[in-house]
């Protein structure tokens, strides 16, 4: 069997994830979809609300998986005993961000790194620009599943209340 790990903070996650998680599930028999902790980030959705919203849009396909972690990403894939990271790529700025990375990784623990480009019709979309779409007042219903949406706006909603309290 052949698993493979799809990192990401998904803080919303967005159509544009989806759709490489869904590629990603066609071509590996397993695919864990795995969101971390990172405390010098900070996120508009709680650890535990990212995988909730995870779960549910991944909920229709049988061999995903939705799990949280903290450290390194390899030791995660090195304890589930996957070989491989899968990354979607929107474009030459995210190769040049992830390539590093994954050379880094397979030296420290010989997990290989997957590229999958983006779907044209998602390669603008990116979860930090559907926050500022959304938080000015932009529609971004079609960028991000119906689920998403629906919490995204409730929680840019509180955020609103609280600084205008």
């Amino acid at each position: 069997m052949t698993r493979a790990v799809c990192p990401g903070s998904f803080d919303p996650v967005t159509n544009g994830h989806l759709d490489i998680v869904r590629r990603a599930a066609a071509i590996f028999d397993e695919l864990v979809v795995a969101t971390g902790t990172n405390p010098s980030k900070s996120r508009l959705f709680e650890p535990e609300e990212r995988l909730e919203m995870l779960r549910e849009v991944c909920a229709d396909l049988p061999n995903v998986t939705v799990m949280g972690f903290s450290g390194l990403i390899v030791d995660f894939c090195r304890d589930l005993g996957a070989p491989a990271i899968v990354k979607g790529l929107r474009g030459g700025n995210d190769y040049e961000y992830e390539l590093p990375m994954a050379q880094m990784n397979v030296h420290l623990t010989g997990v290989e790194t997957v590229f999958l480009p983006t779907n044209a019709s998602w390669g603008y979309v990116s979860s930090s620009l559907v926050k500022e779409v959304a938080t000015l007042g932009g529609d971004v219903s079609s960028l991000v599943p119906p689920v998403v949406h629906a919490r995204l706006v409730a929680r840019l909603a509180e955020r609103a209340a609280q600084d205008g309290a």
